[in-house]
């Protein structure tokens, strides 16, 4: 039965709780801390853009919280009302984060164009492909419907696992960046990485998830 494989997910079910409870906890302990310089977040990413020489960027709020993202078919560095208006740690640790993915565009780094390349086969893998599967389980019939579940699904996880050296690159860009642009003074540069870090996490949770995902697919998609 395919509940007979549940039991493969749990490891990663369990990282992401865990993920996602670091990254609210250090952002939340973050979020509290002022910065020296007092710059709001989108002080800390309009600076870092001037400071690049990129003019053709806009920072603007986006409702939710953590929903901080760049949008580079807009142009624009949206940033969550919580880290546009606070002037923490956190929330110049995110703003530099999300200009580090500017940074990235600017200079065509590759796995960033790759990601972009992925979204389209990611987004119908990751909905079509288990249910591709589990049709396949259902009826008994046409293992190719599994075959072609599997290879849609396997779309998504290459999208994750491309994500990981994105976001890796862009924090260690941010960190830089701050550091050179004297956003963060001092030991408060140890705040910023620490947001990064909790925030990696749960890029490393989602890749693991939809890799055990998958096994459990296969697994179900080999039965007699």
């Amino acid at each position: 039965m395919f509940f007979s494989y549940f039991w493969i997910v749990i490891p990663g079910m369990l990282l992401m709780f865990w993920a996602q409870n670091q990254v609210k906890g250090t952002y939340r302990r973050y979020s509290q801390v002022p910065s020296t310089m007092g710059m709001t977040g989108a002080q800390v990413a309009k600076t870092i853009l001037n400071k690049m020489g990129v003019y053709d960027v806009k920072v603007e709020p986006v409702a939710g919280e953590l929903t901080d993202h760049y949008d580079p078919s807009a142009k624009a560095v949206r940033l969550s009302e919580g880290i546009y208006n606070s002037s923490s740690l956190a929330a110049a640790a995110v703003a530099a984060h999300e200009c580090g993915h500017v940074l990235q565009d600017v200079q065509e780094y590759k796995f960033m164009n790759l990601r972009a390349n992925l979204v389209p086969a990611a987004n119908l893998g990751s909905q079509l492909g288990p249910m591709l599967v589990m049709a396949s389980f259902i009826f008994g019939a046409l293992p190719q419907l599994a075959t072609l579940g599997l290879v849609l699904f396997g779309a998504a996880i290459a999208f994750h696992i491309v994500t990981l050296p994105v976001e890796f690159d862009a924090s260690r860009r941010a960190l830089k960046l701050i550091d050179e642009f004297g956003i963060l003074q001092g030991e408060e540069n140890r705040g910023a990485r620490a947001v990064l870090q909790a925030a990696a996490w749960t890029y490393v949770a989602t890749a693991l998830y939809a890799v055990l995902n998958f096994i459990q697919l296969f697994l179900v998609s080999q039965r007699d």
